[in-house]
């Protein structure tokens, strides 16, 4: 195999593909990147077994077809640090040689036969979403799913999907937060996730929304038995699902409310950052206190001072005062834009608050009960 390419377009992919690779040794094949080069087109493909990507590099000039293994970390260092804007990879089951105009470097190699393959897209039932609407419904959602060490019940290391006729939705829960988004879909072949509960890892969500690059492009989405493949113009993402059952989310959205509160997520965001900074490791609270045409934002730490920060609102009812963790807030505040309107539905100081953007955006937030 040789090529020629363009050496930031290569270093981009590559930093891409790499996202598939494990962070620590499944087998040592897998530290590589498998590229496969046909006459007029460059596949990378990596993988972790639980994680792959199919990634085709445009822009490149093909000077002898085949497959290599190309050793990811070093060749990563190599297009970062050298300064020639084309550079010349050739790759045997032995040796990797990487050339620029002054430097080439020599690097041992792997037989690709060893690299299992990622599956291609060949599916008949999927949905198709645009890419700008999935990028937006990733984006103000996956934030919210658990991390390994934050696990209390069930499949929440991921995010949640449901996919029925038209509609998309997408949701995802630590326990003490859940965001949930619902964006349109188009079916193809009778494909559904009803009856199911098919839940994708965040690292996997996080690797498509880099994909998603061009809002009006088309991405196809196909669930198989414990795995997924998403598939975009120039990458095809496999995943295996989290095990486990996703908890009954719908349990946990308040299904009344007796305050409504209108507010801007701009000015809100502001008040929330500048509360918090007086809040320490011992006092994690920001109390928010509503009263008509005003909200108050106080937070005290132990040994850093206190805080009150007050915000005019468009609100006419009944006084409520309620505390929450402010980094919770931030994490959905900052993935909205500043002048997006929000309603928040309020029952008391303990109960679920819950703060939407109509019509398709909501997050629920459990509140922090003063302890006795």
């Amino acid at each position: 195999m040789k090529i020629r390419c363009h050496r930031e377009g290569l270093l981009a992919a590559c930093q891409l593909a790499a996202v598939a690779i494990a962070p620590r040794d499944v087998k040592p094949v897998l530290r590589n990147i498998k590229a496969i080069v046909d006459e007029d087109r460059c596949t990378l493909m990596a993988t972790d077994l639980e994680l792959g990507i199919r990634l085709e590099v445009r822009g490149i000039n093909v000077d002898e077809p085949g497959s290599a293994l190309l050793p990811t970390a070093r060749l990563i260092a190599i297009l970062r640090e050298a300064t020639d804007e084309e550079m010349t990879i050739e790759a045997s089951p032995d040796k990797c040689v990487v050339k620029g105009d002054t430097n080439e470097f020599d690097m041992p190699n792997e037989d690709p036969a060893a690299f299992p393959d990622v599956p291609a897209f060949a599916e008949e039932k999927y949905h198709e979403i645009a890419a700008g609407v999935l990028r937006e419904m990733i984006k103000r959602t996956v934030f919210a799913a658990a991390t390994e060490g934050q696990v209390r019940f069930g499949a929440t290391t991921g995010v949640l999907w449901e996919l029925e006729d038209e509609k998309a939705s997408l949701i995802a829960t630590d326990g003490r937060r859940l965001a949930m988004m619902t964006g349109p879909a188009k079916p193809h072949g009778g494909h559904s996730t009803k009856g199911q509960s098919p839940v994708v890892p965040a690292k996997a969500m996080s690797l498509l929304e880099r994909n998603l690059t061009d809002p009006g492009e088309i991405i196809r989405i196909a669930f198989r038995q414990n795995e997924v493949l998403m598939k975009t113009d120039r990458a095809m993402i496999y995943s295996r699902l989290v095990e486990g059952r996703f908890p009954n989310y719908k349990q946990v959205i308040p299904s009344k409310h007796t305050h409504r509160v209108p507010l801007t997520v701009g000015p809100f965001n502001i008040a929330v950052r500048q509360a918090a900074i007086m809040t320490d490791d011992e006092s994690k609270r920001v109390r928010f206190q509503f009263a008509k045409k005003k909200l108050t934002l106080r937070a005290q730490g132990a040994e850093s001072g206190q805080s009150r920060v007050e915000l005019p609102i468009d609100y006419d009812g009944k006084g409520l005062e309620i505390s929450f963790d402010p980094k919770f807030l931030n994490d959905m505040l900052r993935v909205l834009e500043p002048d997006t309107p929000l309603i928040v539905d309020m029952n008391d100081s303990a109960a679920p608050a819950v703060f939407r953007h109509e019509p398709n955006y909501l997050y629920v937030l459990v509140p922090l009960v003063e302890t006795k």
